[in-house]
């Protein structure tokens, strides 16, 4: 059986070429390729991990224009990569501002005892 992370990594590999060939057939994502990717796979996600008073399409081309290392107005894979890590470091931070989320806790001395040896 895989593991949770094996098959959230090849489904983002399977993704990518999913979009990457639409047009023209290379193994690169455009903008517009990268930004219909995001908005069709991780609407929740990025609805999510907006900064404040962002729209979605300016989050998207933030995104994008930090990860188009080489600034060739397309991303490969490894860049793709990169961006992928962008929105989980901001989901991962938004989910330790929401107030009253217990999802996952790293015990931020909340009157509860993490010491696990009961």
């Amino acid at each position: 059986m895989k593991t949770n992370l094996e098959l959230a990594l090849e489904c983002a590999i399977n993704i990518y070429h999913q979009y990457a060939i639409r047009y023209p057939m290379d193994d690169y994502l455009s903008q517009n390729e990268f930004s219909a990717l995001l908005k069709e796979n991780a609407k929740p996600f990025l609805t999510d991990t907006l900064p404040p008073k962002a729209s979605i399409d300016e989050y998207i081309k933030q995104l994008f224009a930090k990860s188009d290392k080489n600034h060739n107005g397309r991303l490969k894979f490894t860049e793709f990569l990169t961006t992928l890590s962008l929105m989980a470091i901001d989901a991962h931070n938004r989910s330790h501002k929401k107030p009253g989320h217990h999802g996952h806790d790293h015990g931020h001395g909340h009157d509860h005892d993490h010491s696990h040896h009961h």
